[in-house]
């Protein structure tokens, strides 16, 4: 079996709240495809996911958030979930690290209300994004061009809308982005 992402690793960004199955599917890609997937969070030791109607499991931390570089990652991928954005986009490492993927031309997936990372980021202006309805005006008036798909790509950036009948990424699609870019990046630096 193959796997494209073997010797790469993937942040996953989260707070207490994310939306679970946006951050267990594409986990489950990664890590079928080699990649080595760290959780990187504000919380300390376990952070608690938002499943349904309720709130869901509880993941191990591996790199708090204080301490992650952009530069010890190869690719970023935030889950969606209000209450979980709602901590991030109050975190001035969260600003730091997106900026740091976002400016590194690194693979970077937004789920859902992750996109509104950008506009904290200052990144927003000029990207074409995929957002929920509640928040396309907000990315607007941050300067994106907010797209009629569920899912929209801008460079190494991906981003879904996260509703509910697109809530987890499809898995190859997600895959194939992030070894795409990644290859793109390995040829603009040779």
């Amino acid at each position: 079996m193959e796997k494209p992402l073997a010797g790469k690793t993937v942040a996953l960004l989260v707070a207490n709240g994310f939306e679970e199955l946006e951050m267990t599917e594409p986990q489950r890609a990664l890590l079928a495809a080699g990649a080595a997937i760290k959780i990187v969070s504000p919380e300390q030791g376990l952070v608690n996911g938002w499943h349904g109607r309720g709130w869901g499991h509880y993941f191990p931390v591996d790199v708090p958030i204080a301490e992650a570089l952009a530069a010890d990652f190869d690719a970023l991928i935030v889950p969606g979930g209000p209450r979980s954005i709602e901590k991030l986009t109050g975190n001035a490492h969260s600003k730091r690290l997106t900026r740091g993927f976002v400016d590194g031309g690194k693979p970077v997936v937004l789920q859902g209300h992750g996109v509104t990372l950008l506009t904290v980021a200052e990144r927003a202006a000029g990207r074409t994004v995929a957002a929920a309805e509640e928040i396309a005006e907000a990315m607007r008036t941050a300067g994106c061009v907010v797209s009629e798909e569920t899912v929209a790509v801008d460079g190494a950036m991906l981003t879904t809308r996260g509703e509910e009948e697109d809530m987890a990424i499809d898995r190859e699609t997600l895959v194939q982005h992030i070894v795409d870019n990644l290859e793109a990046a390995a040829a603009a630096a040779a």
